[in-house]
C-alpha cells in the first residue's frame, strides 16, 4: 500500500492509505464475480459434454444390444431346410464329428454312425437334442454341438414398388432395410411411410406389421423400428400417389385425368 501511495504521489495525485484500500476493494468486487461466473460457465460446459458423451455411449450400447438380439433370434428361430449346411461336433469324438454337411433336397442328413436323419423344419436346438439322443445309443453322455454354417433355405418375398421384386435368400440375420436394399431399394413410386410385412407363425396365424421405413432411412427411428425379418416373411411396398396417378392416366387418358383431378378424384 505504501508503494502504491508513493507512485500515485509521484504522478501528482494525493491519496492516503484509506483511499488506496478503497480502490483495492473496488477491484476485488469488480473482477471476482466475473471470474466466478467464468468458472461456473466452464463447469457447466464440461458437465454438458460429459452428459452428451454418456448419452451417446448409452445409445451405442442399446444399438449393440438390439443387433445381438437380432442374431440370437435368427439362430433361435431358424428352421433347417434343403441346401442348408451345418456342422456337427461331439466333444472328444473327432471321428464322429462333421465340419460341414449339406441338407438333402428331402430335408435329411447322413451320418456314418447314425445313418440318415430327417431334420427339415427343426431349429438348431432341436437338431442338437435329436443328435444327443441318437448318439447316446452308442456313446456315453455325448456332448453335442450343432452350428449353422450356411443358410440357404430361408427365403423372404419382396413385392410391390421396389427396383427388383423377387425372393431374397436369408443367408444371415436381416432387417427390413437390409432386404429392401438387397432388392435395389424403393422406387420413386413406392410408399416409404407404410411398408407392410406379412408374417405367419407355425400354427398358421397370420399377422401384418406396418413400418415407416422413411424414418428408418432418415435415421429418425429407434433401432427396433427396423424390424428383424423371419424366414417366410413377405414384404410389400405399396404405390404412392404418383404411381396411382400414372395408373389412372394410363387407363383413362391424360385429358380425362385432368378432369379427374379437377373433380378431386371423385
Amino acid at each position: 500500500m505504501r508503494r502504491i501511495s508513493e507512485r500515485m504521489s509521484n504522478t501528482g495525485l494525493r491519496v492516503n492509505g484509506s483511499t488506496v484500500l478503497m480502490l483495492i476493494l473496488i477491484c476485488l468486487v469488480t473482477f471476482l464475480p466475473a471470474s466466478a461466473q467464468s468458472a461456473a460457465t466452464s463447469t457447466t460446459v464440461r458437465s454438458g459434454s460429459v452428459s452428451a458423451d454418456q448419452s451417446e455411449e448409452k445409445m451405442k450400447a442399446e444399438e449393440e444390444s438390439i443387433i445381438g438380439d437380432i442374431f440370437r433370434q435368427f439362430h433361435a428361430t431358424y428352421r433347417i431346410g434343403p441346401a442348408d449346411e451345418i456342422a456337427i461336433r461331439i466333444k472328444g469324438q473327432p471321428d464322429y464329428s462333421i465340419d460341414k454337411t449339406k441338407v438333402s433336397p428331402v430335408g435329411s442328413i447322413y451320418h456314418s454312425l447314425l445313418g440318415e436323419l430327417s431334420i427339415a423344419g427343426m431349429t438348431i436346438d432341436q437338431v442338437k437334442k435329436l443328435l444327443t439322443v441318437e448318439f447316446s445309443e452308442y456313446l456315453i453322455d455325448p456332448e453335442v454341438s450343432v452350428e449353422l454354417i450356411e443358410a440357404q433355405s430361408a427365403k423372404i418375398g419382396v413385392l410391390g414398388e421396389v427396383a427388383q421384386p423377387g425372393i431374397v435368400v436369408m443367408t444371415r440375420p436381416m432387417t427390413l432395410l437390409d432386404v429392401i436394399i438387397e432388392r435395389g431399394g424403393i422406387k420413386e413410386t413406392g410408399k416409404q411411410t407404410d411398408v407392410i410385412v406379412l408374417r405367419q407363425d407355425l400354427l398358421g396365424n397370420r399377422s401384418q406389421i406396418k413400418v415407416n421405413l422413411k424414418r428408418v432411412i432418415e435415421g429418425k427411428a429407434k433401432p427396433e423400428e427396423n424390424i428383424a425379418l423371419q424366414a417366410g416373411d413377405t414384404v410389400i411396398v405399396d404405390a404412392n400417389y404418383r404411381k396411382r396417378l400414372q395408373t389412372i392416366s394410363s387407363v383413362i387418358g391424360f385429358a380425362n385425368l385432368l378432369t379427374f383431378l379437377a373433380l378431386g378424384g371423385r
